[in-house]
C-alpha cells in the first residue's frame, strides 16, 4: 500500500479513515477549517470568548462555582485554570486519579489550585477495576487502551455538574496546538467501554459513572450542560502557556505531551508506535503547520526519529498492571483490531449525524462532537484495518 501524505501537513495514508481532495489536501485539513470557522481567533475571538465568559457568571450568579475544569497537572489544563480565574470565573477543578499520576502531575495540580484559590474536587478510582479495565482494553488489540481514562474523566466532570446544577464544564484543548485525533486512532462510547469489559475483563465499574446513550441526552438535553474550550479562541500556543504555568503557578514540565500520566506517557511512547504505527506527533505536529508555528520540514524531521521511551516505563507498567513478559507479548503480537470489532454506538451516531448537526447548530449539543463523530467514513476504516492486518501478517 503507498504511502501518501497530504499537500498541508503530514498526516498521511496510514491514518484508518484518511482520505485526499483533488489538491493533495487531507479531510483532516478541511475539519481543522471548520473548527476554525467555529472557533475564531483574534480580535473576533477574543469578543466571542469575552461574551461566553459573561454568559457563565451570568448563570452562575448566587453559586459558589459557575464552572467546572478538568485539570490534569499537564500543559493546557493549568493554563486553563489560570486563564479563567483571571478572566473572573469561580471554577471547581476537578481530577480523575486513575492511579498513575506522576509526582510531577500531583505537585502542579496542588501548586495551581493552592496560588489561585481553586477548591479541587478528586475522584480516586479504584484501583482493582481501573487496572482491570485497562488489561480488557490492551487485550482487546485496538488502539483505545486510554479510552477507560479519557471516558471515565468526562463522565465524572458531567456526574459532578449535574449534582452541584453547574452548567458549563470548561475544556482545556486547542485545535490550533494539537489538531483533531483521527476517528480510528481514538474512539470511545459507553457501549464500546462495556463491550470490551465483558469480552476481556473480570470486574465491573463501580467507581465512576460509564455513561449510556441515555446518559448522554439527559446531560445535554435535560440539564442542558455546555462544553465550553476557551483556549479554542485564543493564538494559544504550548510554548506560551507553558512560560505562563512556570513564572505564574510553579508549575514544572512532565517532559512531553501527556506525559503527567505515566500510562499515557507508555501508550504513546512505545505500545501505539510498534503495535499500530501510530504516532501522535503527526497530529500535532500537523496542528502547528497549519498555524505557520512549523514549517513541513521541521515537522518531518521530528516525526522521523524514534518517539524516545523512558528508561524501564514499559517493564514498570506491565508489572503494574499485573501483567507477565509473556502474556504482553501476546497483546502486542495479536492481530491489530479498531472499535468497529466490538458493539458501540457508532452505527445510531451515523443514522443520527443529522439530528445531531441541527442540534449542535441550535447550540444544544456541543459541535465537537459532530466534528468528532459525525464523519460518514466507516468503509474507510474498514478498510483499513484490513489492508493493515494482511500487510502486517
Amino acid at each position: 500500500m503507498e504511502n501518501k501524505i497530504c499537500s498541508k501537513c503530514i498526516l498521511d495514508s496510514t491514518v484508518p479513515e484518511i482520505f485526499f481532495d483533488e489538491e493533495g489536501v487531507c479531510n483532516y485539513c478541511k475539519i481543522n477549517d471548520e473548527i476554525m470557522k467555529e472557533y475564531p481567533d483574534g480580535k473576533q475571538g477574543e469578543t466571542l470568548l469575552t461574551e461566553t465568559v459573561e454568559k457563565i457568571k451570568k448563570h452562575g450568579k448566587g453559586k459558589k462555582y459557575d464552572c467546572l475544569i478538568g485539570v490534569s497537572g499537564g500543559t493546557d489544563s493549568t493554563y486553563t485554570l489560570y486563564l479563567m480565574k483571571k478572566m473572573g470565573l469561580r471554577p471547581l477543578a476537578v481530577h480523575f486519579d486513575n492511579g498513575w499520576n506522576t509526582e510531577i502531575a500531583v505537585l502542579n495540580i496542588k501548586n495551581a489550585t493552592n496560588i489561585l484559590d481553586i477548591d479541587l474536587y478528586t475522584l480516586v478510582a479504584d484501583w482493582e477495576e481501573f487496572k482491570d479495565l485497562q488489561v480488557a482494553f490492551l487485550k482487546s488489540s485496538t488502539p483505545d487502551a486510554e479510552v477507560p481514562t479519557d471516558y471515565a474523566i468526562i463522565s465524572v466532570l458531567l456526574k459532578v455538574a449535574a449534582k452541584e446544577n453547574i452548567k458549563y464544564i470548561i475544556e482545556g484543548q486547542a485545535s490550533r496546538a494539537e489538531g483533531t485525533t483521527p476517528l480510528g486512532w481514538t474512539y470511545h462510547d459507553g457501549l464500546y467501554i462495556r463491550s470490551v469489559q465483558k469480552k476481556f475483563g473480570k470486574l465491573k465499574s463501580k467507581s465512576f459513572p460509564i455513561l449510556s446513550m441515555f446518559h448522554l441526552v439527559y446531560y445535554f438535553f435535560i440539564k442542558r450542560v455546555k462544553l465550553v474550550r476557551p483556549l479554542e479562541f485564543t493564538d494559544y500556543s504550548k510554548e506560551m502557556a507553558k512560560e505562563v504555568n512556570k513564572s505564574r503557578l510553579e508549575w514544572k514540565d512532565p517532559g512531553g505531551h501527556h506525559h503527567e500520566s505515566i500510562f499515557t506517557k507508555f501508550f504513546q511512547s512505545f505500545y501505539l508506535p510498534n503495535k499500530f504505527n501510530i504516532d501522535k506527533r503527526k497530529r500535532e505536529c500537523s496542528a502547528k503547520m497549519r498555524s505557520g508555528l512549523m514549517t513541513r520540514e521541521e515537522a518531518l524531521r521530528e516525526v522521523s526519529a524514534p518517539y524516545p521511551v523512558e528508561e524501564g516505563i514499559v517493564d514498570y507498567t506491565i508489572t503494574k498492571l499485573g501483567l507477565s513478559t509473556i502474556e504482553f507479548d501476546k497483546i502486542m503480537k495479536s492481530p491489530n483490531k479498531s472499535f468497529l470489532s466490538y458493539p458501540t454506538y457508532f452505527p445510531l451516531i451515523q443514522l443520527l449525524r443529522r439530528p445531531i448537526k441541527i442540534a449542535c447548530k441550535l447550540n444544544i449539543f456541543p459541535h465537537i462532537f459532530y466534528l468528532k463523530y459525525g464523519v460518514n467514513h466507516t468503509h474507510k476504516i474498514k478498510t483499513y484495518w484490513e489492508e493493515f492486518n494482511i500487510n502486517k501478517s
